[in-house]
């Protein structure tokens, strides 16, 4: 679209942009494009808006040239009377959100909003634990508030009590001196004295009418300012937003229920476009609102069409919408928890809404988290602050390499290590240098691709298995159900201990380790529940010998970064994820760098968390990390162990002849029952764990042991291992000569 060379494209009459904008404003607060013969041609800010040339193929949008800015000077009389006017109308708009804002929030805890969603929450999810806490919660604060009040009066009269008891001693200080001033020969007498009182009172009181003249004058200012920040969050009306307003312009197209049913009409569904023609009309249980940075509905679907049909079709539906694809969200909205069986839960964010970055992390330069409480993660579209649980809960992510999985696992661990109790392990089955910073805080750091570092883990995990068997014992003993953080400040040994796998595929793909450790992780997920042992791990594939299907089934948070298929989606999120519109196939690699699909942290079937980011500089070997590692070493509780172990065992050289000597007595040993011995002589994670008596007998044949079978049973001879072990000693004596 061209512009003239002068811009003096046709201007419309400011009463005419007027009644466009009140013609757009329909009851209920929603926005409906207005009609395109009325506004054809109509020029904001010199930028024609023509709808029959903005459109390019494909029904995309095509972006507008941009035009030189024209001076307020030489602008319009009408263009800068409505901008002032907007101008106003906007600071207004915001003072009155920024009411709303606080009658919402006074609302909420005069109804002790929060303890109800929590109580509901826990009903709907079966938890008779999270249930009964939440009430427990409930009651008490019920209890505070009715203590605080029936405290009240007694405050009150306690506080005039204070006031007459120093005005008291004031007056009476005055007395004693003015006696005193009397019965001086200093040229001042009772009167004067008393005199120089008035005056000071009377200064005084001078002083407190001009500060209550500036305070009835700033109250007022100070009042609309804090209002205008409470609202300053809200997303404006279109016809009130700014040129260039970032916020109002991502919002894009305004979604209406209009706007998604025709969406609706235009998929490939047969079986929703017969609805349609048979006569067909949506029912919204919730029609579109506002919500955060974007719209959120619920609408029933015709018979024979599913959710996940329309998920199939979220290319297109997004299209219609006029949203990129990550931007649209269709869900079954009995899963998601928001409404009934055959309704479609829909989220459409605002356009742009998902590329933009993460706020500063909250805990960067300042305070604690809680472990038993979860640590922020980071936020979602709607701009709502998520925060990973971690006690009683485990953690799988996964996603494509470079698409933000090990900026997820520090920023959890980052969290985790501001709690003071929390005791904190990691792995890396890789050579990167991603958890060095948080060297000092870590009771275990291992890192590398090597068999030592893999033996150390699957070690840690054996460990874990054991410490779950301990704990379970000393809770019975202590006739507790599982560790609170009471407990833990309580019982140094019921710490809660968060272990990382980070590159876990090198660990479970181990040629020796793998299986072994797939399995003991597994039966220490099953466990570990209410022992306050945590498990989480990160992976860049979804086959299960890179994460065990096992595992992923047992663990209750999810993330899930770019992915290319629907298998991998299921991998990492759990099968039948896809299917029910839980799709990270769907995130743009790149450009949603930092977003991930997760699972288990909010009431909702899912949420697109976009993750806070713990800056490095891989040139210079800067890490933000640092800074708050040294904070939390310094808050550390005295009994929480750090630094304990940062060095990988090395893997023993055993000599199998040498092992069945010191095992094996003076009598034959039936040859299944001998590998037993050797697991328990070596380590656990030796060589010998998984060794079995077929594969034994083999061995002993190659190193030229004997092994008889009297009765078709295999046996060992102490005496023929120890003819071997002379021989061979023989043997090296004979070429020394």
């Amino acid at each position: 679209m061209a512009f003239p060379d002068d811009h003096t494209a046709e201007v419309v009459s400011l009463d005419k942009r007027r009644r466009a904008a009140a013609d757009a404003d329909t009851p209920g607060g929603e926005v409906v494009p207005a009609d395109s013969a009325e506004v054809e041609n109509v020029v904001y800010e010199g930028e024609i808006v023509d709808d029959g040339q903005d459109q390019a193929p494909g029904g995309e949008v095509a972006e507008r040239p941009s035009r030189p800015l024209v001076p307020w000077a030489d602008r319009p009389a009408d263009d800068v009377a409505w901008a002032v006017t907007q101008t106003a109308l906007r600071a207004g708009w915001t003072v009155g959100r920024g009411h709303a804002v606080w009658v919402r929030r006074l609302v909420g805890a005069a109804t002790y909003s929060t303890y109800r969603e929590q109580i509901r929450a826990a009903r709907a999810a079966g938890d008779p634990e999270r249930l009964a806490e939440w009430v427990d919660k409930y009651r008490q604060a019920k209890s505070d508030r009715w203590d605080r009040i029936g405290s009240a009066p007694r405050t009150v009269i306690a506080a005039l009590q204070v006031v007459g008891l120093v005005l008291a001693i004031v007056l009476a200080v005055l007395v004693v001196v003015g006696v005193a001033v009397a019965m001086r020969d200093g040229g001042w007498t009772w009167g004067t004295w008393w005199g120089f009182v008035g005056d000071m009172l009377a200064a005084v009181g001078v002083l407190a009418q001009v500060v209550l003249v500036g305070a009835v004058i700033v109250a007022p200012m100070a009042w609309l300012v804090a209002a205008y920040r409470a609202g300053k969050g809200e997303t404006l009306p279109q016809w009130l937003a700014a040129p260039g307003d970032a916020d109002n312009e991502a919002a894009g197209m305004v979604v209406t229920a209009d706007s998604i049913v025709l969406a609706l009409q235009h998929l490939k569904i047969p079986e929703l476009k017969k609805a349609f023609k048979d006569g067909w009309v949506p029912a919204f249980s919730q029609p579109p609102v506002r919500d955060g940075r974007g719209y959120h509905a619920v609408v029933a679907l015709p018979l024979g069409v599913t959710a996940s049909m329309v998920a199939d079709q979220r290319e297109v539906l997004a299209r219609n919408l006029h949203r990129a694809e990550v931007e649209v969200w269709p869900a079954d909205a009995e899963k998601a928890g928001t409404g009934r069986a055959g309704e479609l839960d829909l989220w459409v964010a605002d356009s742009g809404a998902l590329s933009k970055a993460a706020p500063e992390y909250p805990l960067l330069h300042e305070g604690t988290a809680d472990v038993f409480t979860g640590v922020p993660a980071g936020v979602s579209p709607r701009g709502d602050v998520l925060t990973v649980p971690i006690v009683a809960n485990n953690f799988v992510v996964g996603g494509q390499m470079g698409q933000g999985k090990s900026n997820a696992c520090r920023v959890v661990m980052l969290g985790a290590a501001l709690d003071p109790l929390a005791e904190l392990w990691v792995h890396v089955f890789a050579g990167n240098g991603d958890f060095d910073a948080y060297r000092p805080r870590l009771a275990r750091y291992h890192r590398g691709a090597t068999d030592d570092v893999a033996a150390a883990g699957l070690q840690s995990l054996h460990d874990l298995y054991a410490e779950v068997g301990r704990r379970e014992a000393r809770l019975a003993e202590l006739g507790a159900k599982k560790v609170t953080r009471q407990l833990a400040t309580e019982h140094a040994d019921l710490r809660p201990i968060l272990a990382l796998f980070s590159e876990c595929h090198e660990l479970f793909g181990h040629a020796e380790y793998g299986e072994e450790a797939a399995e003991v992780a597994t039966q220490t997920l099953r466990r570990a529940r209410k022992t306050a042992i945590w498990l989480g791990f990160d992976t860049q594939s979804s086959r299960k010998d890179a994460i065990p299907p096992k595992v992923v089934e047992l663990v209750s948070v999810n993330a899930a970064f770019y992915v290319k298929t629907w298998r991998s989606n299921d991998g990492f999120l759990g099968d039948g994820s896809f299917q029910a519109g839980i799709r990270a196939t769907e995130l743009r690699p790149g450009r949603d760098r930092g977003t991930s699909l997760i699972t288990g942290v909010s009431e909702a079937m899912f949420e697109l968390l976009r993750w806070y980011f713990i800056a490095v500089d891989d040139d210079t070997g800067f890490d933000a990390a640092a800074d708050v590692i040294a904070r939390a070493v310094a808050q550390v509780d005295p009994r929480t162990r750090v630094q304990a172990n940062t060095e990988p065992p090395k893997v023993e050289q055993r000599d199998l002849l040498d092992d069945l000597d010191e095992v094996l007595g003076a009598e034959r040993v039936r040859l299944a029952d001998v590998p037993s011995l050797l697991r328990d002589l070596a380590p656990a994670w030796g060589p010998y764990r998984k060794l079995n008596g077929k594969q034994l007998g083999e061995r002993l044949e190659e190193l030229g042991v004997k092994v008889p079978r009297p009765g078709n049973v295999p046996q060992v001879d102490p005496a023929e291992v120890r003819r071997v072990i002379a021989q061979r000693s023989t043997a090296d004596l004979d070429r020394e000569e």
